[in-house]
């Protein structure tokens, strides 16, 4: 019994180094941080979070039967924004209780992958940042490229307003807003004006979050310590 512990926490600590996952009884945590990698491999001194990890995990969470719920960490700085929304869109369908936590920043793909989950919180002390839809490197400078950055930003504007409190109109003002970053557009919100526009539920942190999950899992404090 006892070796059989250690295997388990040593798969854990595992899961943790290698997913930034871990199993909290009856509860899932699952990181997503730094720059959302897509169909393309990032500089390795780049902190990144693959897709194709988190998609097929997001899979195994919502069909085991052991787990009741999800805790999702966030502390992006933006990247794929392809893949981004393939995760965001996975969390909002998943039918299993689903709460998102913002630490630090939520930058970019991080606003649609904040509000993907059926409750969300942001710590007061971080922030979230909306700007329209950028590519780097070489562009094809023709009214095409621009029509494709356009439907691309309505694709995210609508996943972001169906997904929260914000309308449409309001969404796109903190978009293209020109007086707030630096040498760019679009608006730095602090984590009680991300909670003010609509666009996270509620202001708070881990004890907040976990209660929140257990509330919607239906889970007791007993019960989570037996398991």
């Amino acid at each position: 019994m006892e070796e059989n512990e250690i295997t388990q926490e040593q798969q854990q600590q595992e899961q943790i180094r290698e997913m930034g996952t871990t199993r909290l009884g009856p509860l899932y945590c699952l990181t997503i941080i730094g720059q959302v990698e897509g169909h393309f491999i990032l500089p390795p001194q780049n902190k990144t979070t693959k897709y194709e990890h988190i998609l097929p995990t997001l899979v195994a969470v919502e069909e085991s039967p052991d787990i009741k719920g999800l805790l999702i960490l966030l502390n992006t700085v933006g990247g794929d924004v392809e893949a981004g929304l393939a995760i965001a869109e996975m969390i909002a369908g998943m039918k299993k209780p689903t709460v998102s936590l913002v630490l630090g920043g939520g930058h970019s793909i991080g606003v649609p992958l904040a509000v993907a989950a059926r409750y969300s919180f942001i710590a007061s002390s971080a922030s979230m940042t909306v700007h329209p839809v950028r590519m780097n490197g070489m562009v094809v400078g023709i009214p095409q490229t621009f029509a494709y950055f356009d439907r691309m930003q309505e694709r995210i504007t609508n996943f972001v307003c169906e997904n929260s409190r914000i309308s449409p109109q309001r969404f796109r003002e903190l978009t293209v807003n020109s007086g707030d970053l630096l040498s760019d557009v679009g608006t730095l919100l602090s984590g009680d004006e991300a909670v003010r526009e609509g666009l996270i539920d509620a202001s708070g942190g881990l004890k907040e979050a976990i209660a929140k999950l257990k509330e919607m899992a239906g889970i007791s404090d007993e019960n989570h310590r037996a398991n």
